[in-house]
């Protein structure tokens, strides 16, 4: 996602309410045992004294201390063991399944605060409110994330094992004291989230991709294969969805290349979204979808469903991984040669990254014009390289000009989207795909993000600026949909 995520890191999670409501649990989790206190890192060593004053250190040498979220204590997470031990042994979960969360929720608190007064915990009002929301969370939702996933700033949650959380804002990593109690409830959240969307992870099956249910995105990677505990990483997307009016904002583009960009959008361009990871690809698709007519019939392939297109029509396609005898796989690939089957107007690519390119460039050359995709690379020029990698490794046997002269009649445009060190995204290209000369494919830029430097803070300072180009290769299209003077006038404002 563009832009940087703006509330403070300490600003007190949302209440867990407003989430969407989950369903009740389909198995008891597992009895947790007991749990060590989570180590605390170590404090990075202080300036030797003998260093010269004029050295100042450097910002990254600032305490490393976990950011606080709820401000828990060892002894809370103790008395929280021992309560939901106890719970656990009092409760009968096979009919706590049979009522609605709310129901159910009420009952887990009722019962809880009888296992309070009965051990005589001496908590405060505060204290005990926030063991209570914690527990329910524990039974019914995603346990210790879900204060993580109330809060609107956080663009990424990386759980390293029980013990170890990492959050990004404002596109910065940083450990947060948030904790499981053991890897088996880490497994037991991750076990509840896949199996919304109908998968599964295991030791047979140990990576998953699924998805949340407000479209955020999450892979799971579980024992064996990841040696410290579960390995869970969830890509969340703002509640509100953003707009180019937002990029503009968030200067990730000018308000001419905004322009030119709803432009490409609305005359049916075919588009290929490049960046790499975390650059804000899916965010920019999004926002590039927005400028699809409401008439169209769209067809959208992704591995985990995650585009939120707003026109009325329009079929969400999903991949589906083998059954544990190792059928039943659908491959990316087969959904887009199935979808030329749909009467689809656009087709929409989650992400380009196997053979599955062939057939995109095949509708995108059979009249579905205005059909968009994203990949991985680091440059417009990088981006075709790997189109003609993909479509090399699918086995097809075709001389490397006849690939080429493929990409150039099937794809129009690249963007280029990039995430900078100091975390912001910009969209650093806008390039257009012209033709062929000899074994070399021509592009040529339209717009480009110049970087003058850095300001006092550590921002990165620079500007879109135009190359001059004042009649793109795509003027006839934009003129066919009678765009041609709106595309004129943002060039023209872009090379003042």
């Amino acid at each position: 996602m563009f832009g940087r995520r703006t509330a403070s890191v300490d600003a007190p999670a949302a209440p867990a309410q407003a989430r969407p409501k989950k369903p009740a649990p389909q198995k008891a989790p597992a009895k947790p045992a007991a749990k060590k206190a989570a180590p605390k890192p170590a404090k990075p060593p202080a300036e030797a004294a003998a260093a010269p004053p004029r050295i100042a250190p450097p910002p990254e040498a600032a305490s490393a201390q976990p950011v606080e979220i709820g401000g828990r204590s060892d002894e809370y997470f103790q008395t929280k063991t021992t309560i939901f031990n106890a719970l656990i042994d009092t409760i009968d979960l096979s009919q706590l399944a049979q009522l609605d969360t709310e129901s159910a929720a009420e009952e887990i608190r009722d019962i809880v605060n009888e296992i309070i007064s009965i051990k005589n915990v001496q908590m405060s009002i505060a204290e005990q409110e926030s063991l209570l929301q914690d527990i329910c969370n524990d039974v019914l939702g995603y346990g210790p994330l879900e204060p993580l996933l109330a809060r609107d700033d956080i663009a990424d949650i990386m759980v390293n094992g029980s013990s170890r959380v990492f959050i990004e804002v404002g596109g910065k990593i940083q450990l947060t004291n948030v904790r499981f109690r053991d890897n088996g409830q880490l497994m037991n959240i991750c076990q509840r989230i896949v199996s919304q969307v109908g998968r599964r992870v295991d030791e047979a099956s140990p990576i998953c991709d699924a998805r949340l249910p407000d479209g955020s995105r999450v892979n799971v990677i579980a024992p064996p294969l990841s040696i410290d505990g579960a390995a869970l990483t969830i890509r969340k997307f703002k509640k509100d969805k953003l707009t180019m009016n937002d990029l503009v904002n968030f200067q990730s583009i000018s308000p001419e290349g905004a322009r030119v960009l709803e432009i490409i959008g609305a005359c049916r361009i075919n588009t290929l979204i490049s960046g790499g990871t975390g650059s804000g690809k899916t965010t920019l698709l999004n926002c590039m979808t927005g400028f699809i007519e409401h008439d169209e019939r769209v067809i959208t392939c992704e591995d985990a469903a995650e585009l939120q297109l707003q026109q009325p029509h329009v079929v969400r396609l999903e991949t589906r991984p083998p059954n544990l005898e190792g059928q039943g796989e659908v491959t990316m690939r087969d959904l887009v040669k199935n979808c030329l089957r749909m009467r689809p107007e656009r087709i929409i690519v989650g992400e380009v990254r196997g053979p599955e390119a062939f057939d995109l460039l095949q509708a995108m050359n059979t009249g579905h014009d205005g059909s968009m995709g994203t990949l991985h690379a680091n440059s417009p020029r990088e981006a075709l390289q790997r189109v003609e990698s993909m479509i090399t490794m699918g086995g097809y046997n075709l001389p490397s000009k006849t690939i080429k002269e493929m990409i150039v009649g099937s794809i129009d445009v690249i963007i280029q989207a990039a995430r900078l060190r100091d975390g912001s995204r910009r969209i650093t290209h806008v390039t257009e795909v012209l033709g062929t000369e000899g074994d070399t494919i021509i592009t040529q830029d339209l717009f480009i993000y110049d970087m003058d430097g850095e300001d006092e803070e550590g921002n990165i300072a620079g500007r879109h600026k135009s190359t001059g180009i004042a009649r793109p290769a795509f003027w006839d299209r934009a003129r066919y949909y009678g765009r041609e003077g709106d595309l004129a006038t943002a060039l023209d404002q872009a090379a003042d």
